[in-house]
């Protein structure tokens, strides 16, 4: 019975878990990497055409990205999830084949002109939709059989609409152990959909901690906020862009803003237009519609009681052909332009950003998580200038940052779901988090809590039948010439390396210093004097 962690270790983007149980092999997520990858990834260790089930938290791609990917190198298993995820997926694996396609050709036309190397697409929209072919439904909260040695649990955990985490019962030589995968665990409060769920047992647990170093403080009023920026924007004559991923935080602008709108909080700009520009977006604003019974929140259903739809409202424009993109550009008037991908790494967002990055009156208005080394993260970071379709566009806009609307738990929310398990598990996995993050985490837990914590890397191998780690994983640092501006010497590339070392040093000192706690006062003395001395030494 063993369990293999390839994706998001000690990396927030690309989930996917392996386990083999009774001959039978299966993937928990099966995600693409966003942004900069910082460890390289180990395969599964078996062939695609030899995995069995999937079985997928949830509909964003960093944990459904690769599923076209593996059905294009032979897997024709089953795909099971819950009833929206499946729907949100239908479209999202589309347009992501669809942006693979649109990439390899647009790199194409230029590999011909320079004579290079044909590039082909990760995988096609054939892939995809054959992908979409195997995908399962399945009701929350209902324990399923899927073989012989092989129950799961779908459980709302309120990230995103139909996602879940996922409770197996697996057996292998008559010996039964649970495992609970948290997938994505959500904040509380959120628009629309319900509040994370918990489990109350497991043997065994990975889960995510992308906030696992930071709390999300006291509740922002985002009403009042989001209507002062709005305000603002429009008197001086400015676009409000907000980049926001397609599915879940597209949704919510539109339900906070229909309030803003019912309210009469905007002076001067009666009729205001809002613009989602993206043809994803569209499709998946309907598959939330089309979900409203089994998936919303009560607050939602309140208002869709009294025949109000909770995401739509008068000057509401949707924009889906490219015509249609490239005509908001032509609206001089003030507006709201929501546009994907959230990240600002492909998608229409990029065209609204040439348009009205320049401009000193335009904001640009982030509402979701930056990957480190996404045209997003450079923005929110101060950068002067960006590169935009081969010209550089000056950075004048005012870049601003809704705190608070997140659709993660932050340390206290994951510290929250993992205390809901009434007897503590044998053992808990931490992924889903930046490196420093996840070493972090799993010593804050064990210290404070008492778990037994491990943060695997990409490889990491373990066996639940006998709470062994058979492998730590492989920490496998991915170089990036693209981020630099010339060719590095080797002594200059060793140097940087050395550095990332330093800096993965510092991190297991923090680790160090947290095992530390509680410890006798004169081996506290102690550390404290060897760490100190190292800073007189070296300090420069």
């Amino acid at each position: 019975m063993k369990l293999v962690f390839s994706g998001a270790a000690h990396e927030v983007t690309g989930s996917c878990h392996y386990i083999n149980v009774g001959g039978k092999n299966i993937l928990l997520d099966c995600g693409m990497e966003q942004g900069r990858d910082i460890y390289e990834n180990q395969d599964i260790p078996v062939l695609p055409s030899d995995v069995d089930y999937v079985f997928l938290s949830h509909a964003h791609i960093d944990h459904s990205g690769y599923l076209p990917l593996i059905y294009k190198n032979g897997f024709r298993g089953k795909i099971y999830t819950t009833t929206a995820t499946a729907d949100l997926c239908s479209i999202m694996l589309r347009d992501s084949a669809h942006i693979q396609e649109f990439e390899a050709e647009w790199r194409n036309r230029k590999a011909k002109r320079s004579l290079e190397k044909i590039y082909e697409p990760l995988y096609t929209m054939n892939d995809a939709e054959g992908a979409i072919e195997l995908l399962v439904p399945c009701n929350y909260d209902e324990r399923i059989t899927i073989c012989d040695g092989v129950d799961i649990e779908f459980t709302d955990i309120g990230h995103l609409l139909g996602s879940s985490s996922i409770k197996l019962w697996l057996t292998e030589n008559g010996v039964t152990k649970t495992l609970v995968f948290s997938g994505d665990i959500g904040n509380t409060d959120q628009p629309l959909i319900e509040d994370p769920n918990y489990t109350d047992e497991a043997d065994y647990v990975i889960m995510e901690s992308t906030y696992g170093n930071r709390y999300h403080g006291e509740k922002p009023d985002y009403y009042t906020e989001l209507a002062r920026l709005i305000q603002e924007t429009f008197d001086r004559g400015g676009n409000l862009v907000i980049p926001a991923f397609a599915v879940g935080r597209t949704q919510e602008m539109l339900y906070f803003i229909r309030k803003i709108k019912e309210d009469k909080m905007i002076k001067g700009h009666d009729g205001f237009k809002v613009y989602v520009d993206s043809p994803l977006a569209v499709e998946a604003t309907r598959v939330f519609n089309k979900n409203t019974l089994a998936f919303y929140d009560e607050e939602a259903l309140e208002l869709i009681r009294k025949g109000i739809n909770p995401i739509a409202f008068e000057g509401l424009e949707t924009s889906v052909t490219s015509e249609d993109s490239k005509a908001i550009n032509f609206d001089k008037s003030p507006k709201v332009i929501i546009s994907a991908s959230g990240m600002c790494e492909a998608g229409r967002i990029r065209h609204h950003l040439k348009h009205n990055l320049w401009r000193e009156e335009c904001t640009i208005l982030f509402v979701g998580y930056q990957a480190e080394g996404t045209l997003g993260r450079t923005l929110i970071e101060g950068t002067d200038s960006v590169k935009l379709f081969g010209e550089k566009i000056g950075v004048r806009a005012h870049i601003e940052k809704l705190d608070g609307v997140s659709g993660h738990a932050d340390k206290q929310g994951l510290i929250n779901w993992m205390n809901g398990f009434k007897v503590k598990p044998k053992r808990v996995f931490i992924v889903h988090g930046q490196d420093e993050v996840t070493d972090e985490f799993a010593a804050y837990l064990k210290d404070e809590y008492g778990y037994d914590t491990f943060a695997p890397y990409s490889g990491a191998e373990f066996d639940m039948l006998t709470n062994t780690i058979l492998s730590p994983g492989i920490r496998k640092v991915i170089e990036h010439p693209e981020y630099t501006s010339a060719p590095k010497s080797k002594g200059a590339a060793k140097g940087e390396a050395l550095y990332k070392d330093l800096e993965a040093a510092s991190a297991r000192l923090k680790t160090v210093i947290a095992h530390n706690k509680g410890g006798a006062n004169a081996d506290l003395q102690k550390l404290l004097d060897r760490i100190n001395a190292l800073c007189d030494e070296w300090d420069r």
